[in-house]
């Protein structure tokens, strides 16, 4: 694929004479120190396949692959929209020696939306590609230690989860069924467990709540808690059938009930 004046060779007669950016800027800066790192070449010859041959029907050339990956790169790492990426670009020149450029550019690399169709472009593979080189050159520039890369650490703030919202009825409902089992597992004989009766109150607080029937709904729970009571005061009188350890465990979930 033939992309758009990819070397400092290339540049048109009028910018010939301009400053360079390497003249204008602080060499030790990270992003150009990582300029230097980041193996480009290796890039875009994993990432050029994945890219349409626009030059087949007379259209424009495309972007540069280290244009692309570079906005790609700085998008991320800045946490930026496609849109502020490329306006932080069009004023910084770090992030426009970074890209590749070799003069202080004064209009938008591309428009925001052309890097929506390079990412759909690239598919899961390319970014991989784009990703395992980033990594790759974090390493060798001892920026990031092996024994990070072992295992990844995933932030599922927003991400969907089985949480049911814990509502009164059904907490005391969940105790009621944690003593329960507590019980049967240590062998541990109850006058009555509710097994009917509790579950049914719980559907009925519930639907109670639904109809905004607020005064039925207080007396279901004043219902609740009085079998939660019953389960709990006698669960602590058999205390004394148990072992010691066990009784050590019994009692924190004991605790966690009556808080």
């Amino acid at each position: 694929m033939r992309t758009r004046r990819p070397a400092a060779e290339q540049l048109p007669a009028d910018e010939l004479f301009r400053s360079r950016l390497e003249n204008q800027i602080d060499l030790r800066h990270p992003l150009v120190q990582l300029s230097h790192r980041l193996p480009w070449s290796a890039l875009e010859q994993a990432l050029s396949p994945r890219l349409p041959a626009t030059t087949a029907t007379g259209g424009r050339p495309g972007l540069p692959v280290r244009l692309i990956a570079g906005l790609l790169y700085l998008k991320h790492a800045y946490n930026l929209s496609d849109e502020a990426v490329c306006e932080r670009w069009l004023e910084n020149p770090y992030w426009q020696f970074f890209t590749g450029e070799v003069v202080f550019q004064t209009c938008l690399p591309c428009d925001p939306s052309s890097l929506t169709r390079w990412r759909q472009r690239l598919g899961e593979a390319g970014m991989e590609e784009l990703l395992a080189h980033t990594i790759n050159t974090a390493h060798a520039m001892k920026a990031v230690d092996a024994r990070e890369l072992s295992r990844v650490i995933v932030d599922t703030t927003v991400q969907e989860k089985a949480i049911a919202h814990p509502t009164d009825s059904r907490l005391l409902e969940v105790a009621r069924k944690k003593l329960v089992r507590l019980a049967k597992r240590h062998g541990i004989a109850l006058r009555q467990t509710y097994a009917r009766q509790g579950p049914a109150l719980s559907r009925k607080a519930g639907r109670y709540a639904h109809a905004r029937q607020f005064k039925r709904m207080r007396q279901v729970l004043r219902r609740q808690r009085t079998l939660l009571g019953r389960v709990l005061r006698d669960l602590q009188r058999k205390l004394d059938q148990v072992e010691a350890c066990v009784r050590e465990r019994i009692s924190v979930w004991l605790e966690r009930v009556q808080r």
